[in-house]
């Protein structure tokens, strides 16, 4: 109601005098008191971006802390994915039972989907790490304090690559709406940008 009292006002401003009705539809979009009405607005009638933020709204910390309640142990990996065309966590959990673990949890409601218990052929039980000197949360903390942003996926990894030695690989969608690759040292915590991605190479085969 109130903002079609402005578009009311202004348009009748516009009648009387065009020049100056123009100096405050801007103000009224522009100004600080004006802006979270203006912006609440767009909102609504832009459903996009309030439907994806509605979609999806758990983060790691929380998905990491309702897998490990599921099944005690270390998450060494987790990715933000779809399934069923509804947002979910994947998570892989080395177990307290010595067993390695893919965990799903809804990124809506930080609910546990389901587990499933690897077996002796998983070729994680024979190479992948199961923990590290600088474990997930610190390496979350260090990624985004070089690049703040949100974090969609994160991986311990001990591939001889571009680091060379144990570290985890954390995906970041920034602040500056880009997505970048960071590898953080699992053994100090360093962060080094692995191969930054400004979006523009999504189509590339």
């Amino acid at each position: 109601m109130k903002r079609k009292i402005v578009v009311a006002a202004v348009t009748a401003a516009v009648l009387i005098g065009g020049g100056t009705a123009t100096a405050v539809a801007f103000a009224d979009g522009h100004g600080r008191d004006s802006h979270d009405d203006s912006s609440r607005a767009t909102t609504d009638v832009g459903h996009d971006d309030s439907s994806r933020n509605a979609t999806a709204h758990v983060g790691l910390d929380d998905a990491v802390e309702a897998a490990v309640k599921a099944v005690p142990g270390t998450v060494t990996e987790a990715e933000r994915d779809d399934e069923d065309d509804k947002p979910v966590w994947e998570l892989d959990v080395y177990g307290s039972d010595r067993t390695w673990h893919d965990v799903t949890v809804d990124a809506r409601s930080a609910k546990v989907l389901g587990t499933h218990a690897s077996d002796d052929n998983d070729d994680r039980s024979r190479h992948a790490p199961r923990s590290a000197p600088v474990p997930l949360g610190a390496a979350v903390d260090a990624a985004l304090r070089a690049v703040p942003g949100t974090v969609t996926s994160i991986e311990l990894d001990d591939t001889v690559g571009r680091s060379g030695a144990l570290h985890w690989e954390v995906d970041i969608t920034g602040k500056d709406g880009n997505r970048h690759e960071l590898n953080v040292d699992a053994k100090t915590a360093a962060v080094t940008a692995d191969r930054p991605d400004d979006g523009r190479h999504g189509d590339d085969d």
